[in-house]
């Protein structure tokens, strides 16, 4: 892959004071003022932007010399935004990101190796088999803040009034098509029909990262290691064998996208469906009392498969733009990626597990209710080999789940299909 960056002079920056939180950083090497750009798409959704403001505050309170400028774009306009920048000669230091963003970034040579940057001591109070997901030909290219499975939730009140135990959720897909037989039969308050599991679809990369973590439930695998196209396994058919069940009995709402599968879990029209941990932040600010009937279980096991899922994170991508910067940048991490930082954040804004070691144990996240019935979920997951063109790759799962359901197309003549195109847009 290109490698656009220059070389950062970490041997010349020693390992030095302490942060004001505990944590050891890079010793700095000027007093002077320095600015950091962070892109940060979150500063335009409801309910984070008084987070990061007062991020803001307190890392600039504790570190005078240094200003952040915020990037600002939508969610599905910053990756874009970012790169041009950069084109034009103007990159940011630091981007708040998502994992499947890593190989595009770095591929454009923005994403900086982490350990140019960051001290060893902080990497290596990261879990190391979640590192792995950050890592291109071995070197990491990005950093998380918290992590996530697909977690299944599922609605406490309908499954009570389906007249199944709500503190038994299904542990296999099998129990969960016997579950949705009752819970398909239910209306809501208003007269609307209940939907009994959620998968999203819709033609965007999100979806196509939650239907691969649905391969890897049934033991499947879509990617060898060296990145290309690997779906000839038992796992990846029986995937889409269910999504093609679950539309025939009326189970899944068709082509739904993530937001979709929220709003009508939030509004008790949705008894079950798969999300990341933080999209609890969208379903309570549909429905404030989620809360009372929200609950969480780890991925449904599968075929030969043993509910493995897949990944994700909120992760920070850093860019190199000098020594000064590159040391300003540092120590803005590790302010945000500390318990001071994110307790609070992952207690009461967005329900997540953390990513580094020393913070296993903070009660916001152990005595989190909304992420107790899925702890130990973060273990189980397979790391998919990052490619440059993931982002094809996601789409073309959407596709392909899309033509087995909207288009009611025969499951092998349609993962035919899908290995023709694929196939030739990961030659490109």
């Amino acid at each position: 892959m290109k490698k656009l960056l220059t070389a950062v002079l970490i041997a010349a920056i020693g390992i030095g004071s302490i942060f004001a939180n505990g944590q050891n950083e890079k010793t700095s090497q000027t007093d002077s003022k320095v600015t950091i750009k962070v892109a940060n798409y979150a500063l335009l959704e409801n309910g984070y932007e008084e987070y990061w403001k007062g991020i803001k505050t307190g890392f600039e309170t504790e570190n005078p010399n240094i200003t952040i400028e915020w990037v600002t774009a939508p969610y599905g306009e910053i990756s874009n935004q970012v790169i041009n920048m950069a084109g034009g000669g103007d990159k940011v230091d630091c981007i708040f990101a998502e994992l499947g963003w890593i190989p595009g970034f770095e591929d454009a040579g923005l994403a900086a190796p982490v350990e140019d940057i960051l001290p060893q001591e902080f990497i290596d109070d990261f879990y190391p088999d979640v590192m792995k997901s950050f890592e291109i030909d071995g070197v990491a290219y990005g950093i998380p803040l918290y992590v996530s499975p697909y977690v299944l939730y599922y609605n406490r009140t309908l499954f009570e009034q389906a007249g199944l135990d709500p503190n038994t959720p299904p542990t296999t897909y099998e129990e969960m098509l016997e579950d949705a037989k009752s819970l398909s039969k239910l209306k809501d308050s208003n007269g609307n029909p209940v939907y009994a599991f959620g998968q999203t679809t819709a033609s965007v990369p999100v979806s196509g990262s939650s239907i691969q973590g649905m391969i890897f439930n049934f033991g499947g695998h879509t990617l060898a290691a060296d990145g290309s196209l690997d779906c000839d396994n038992q796992g990846f058919y029986d995937a889409f064998r269910m999504l093609k069940e679950l539309d025939e009995k009326g189970y899944n709402p068709q082509n739904a996208k993530l937001k979709d599968l929220r709003n009508l879990f939030a509004l008790g029209q949705l008894a079950m469906y798969y999300d990341q941990s933080w999209g609890f932040n969208g379903i309570q600010s549909i429905n404030p009392d989620a809360k009372s009937f929200i609950a969480s279980a780890a991925p449904l096991k599968g075929g030969n498969g043993n509910g493995q899922s897949k990944l994700e994170s909120h992760c920070f991508v850093l860019v190199d733009n000098g020594e000064a910067r590159a040391d300003a940048t540092s120590k803005f991490v590790q302010y945000v990626i500390s318990e001071k930082g994110l307790s609070d954040y992952l207690a009461n804004l967005t329900p997540a597990y953390p990513a580094r070691k020393s913070m296993a144990d903070i009660s916001g996240v152990v005595n989190n209710p909304v992420l107790k019935g899925a702890s130990g979920s973060v273990s189980n997951v397979t790391a998919s080999p990052a490619i440059a063109q993931l982002n094809d790759l996601n789409l073309e799962l959407c596709s392909l789940a899309q033509a087995v359901t909207v288009g009611n197309e025969d499951v092998d003549a349609a993962i035919a299909d899908f290995k023709k195109v694929t196939n030739a847009k990961l030659s490109d």
